[in-house]
Formats: structure tokens, C-alpha cells, sequence
């Protein structure tokens, strides 16, 4: 344990390094938070064409064996579809996922109101549950009525805990520095 201490203390600028990219990369997704969402839908874009592409290849290779290949198809058709859509349209797509979210918040937030309203009798606290199914449908409607601010939200979010972890990343560069000393 100790020798591995001691090459840690020997390389405590590799963690800096970290450290420092991870803070301009948060510096970037903050101040250019339009890019940051761009950047992961192209990413998001090219894993669903080739997760896609794979489901489809795996169907056909089933297909001597699996009466129901065809869903594996399906399902792959479907990811290349919304690949295709994140690479061409981003746009839509950005808008498309805040919308389901949106559209998730309201539903599961009446479906927790329901549940803690039904719980009313039989547990202490329920109200914790209808409070959390409450704040599900506000979110929930304000992501429909502003949907660009959860896309902003989203790359804010990604900027702030790069910058977090980078900093955490150079505390740690600036300890073992310390231990190289002694």
C-alpha cells in the first residue's frame, strides 16, 4: 500500500492535470451551455445508431431460432431512428426529450399524490410522498412551458459538477505533492 502511495506522491501532477481539464471543461459547458447540449446529442446520436445497428444484427442472427427476432429488429430500427434524428435534427431532439420528461413529471407526480392520498390511513408521513409527487408535476410544467431552460439546465449541471470534480482532483494533486516531500 505504501508503495503505491509513494508512485501516486511521484505522479501527484497527473491528478492536477485531471483536475485542471475538468475545470475547463466545466468553465466551457457553463459559458457555452448551447454547445455542451449539441456536443451530447451528437454523442448520444452515434451510441444509438450503433446500438441499433447491433439490436439489428443480433435479431438476424436469431432469427433461425427466435420466433420473436423481429422485436430485436424493431427495437433497433426504432434506435437508429431517434440516432439519425440526434445527429440531423438536434434541435427536435433536445426538445423531444425535455417534453418526455416533462410529460414523465406530471404523470408520475399525480400517480405519487394518488399512491399518498391511498397511504393517508396507513403510514405516518405520507405527506412527504404527496410533496414529492407535487413537485414532480410543477417541474413537470415547467419544463413544458419552458423547455429550453431544462436543456440549459442540464449543460449548467454538467458544468457545475466537472467543476467540482476538478477541484476535488487538484486537492488531491496538492496532498500528494505533500506526501512526495516527506
Amino acid at each position: 500500500m505504501e508503495n503505491l502511495i509513494r508512485v501516486m506522491a511521484d505522479h501527484w501532477w497527473v491528478p492536477l492535470l485531471r483536475g485542471i481539464a475538468a475545470i475547463l471543461f466545466g468553465l466551457m459547458a457553463l459559458i457555452w451551455p448551447g454547445l455542451t447540449v449539441y456536443a451530447l446529442l451528437l454523442v448520444f446520436g452515434a451510441y444509438a445508431i450503433f446500438d441499433g445497428v447491433m439490436a439489428i444484427v443480433m435479431a438476424f442472427r436469431r432469427r433461425p431460432a427466435d420466433d420473436r427476432w423481429w422485436a430485436w429488429a424493431l427495437d433497433g430500427a426504432l434506435s437508429v431512428a431517434i440516432g439519425l434524428m440526434a445527429l440531423f435534427w438536434p434541435e427536435a431532439t433536445a426538445l423531444a426529450f425535455i417534453i418526455w420528461m416533462a410529460a414523465w413529471g406530471v404523470v408520475a407526480g399525480i400517480f405519487r399524490i394518488i399512491a399518498a392520498i391511498r397511504l393517508r390511513h396507513e403510514i405516518d408521513g405520507e405527506w412527504a410522498l404527496g410533496l414529492s409527487g407535487l413537485l414532480l408535476v410543477v417541474w413537470g410544467v415547467l419544463l413544458a412551458l419552458v423547455p429550453a431552460a431544462g436543456l440549459l439546465g442540464i449543460a449548467w449541471l454538467i458544468g457545475l459538477f466537472a467543476l467540482l470534480i476538478g477541484g476535488a482532483m487538484i486537492v488531491l494533486a496538492l496532498r500528494l505533492k505533500g506526501l512526495k516531500a516527506v
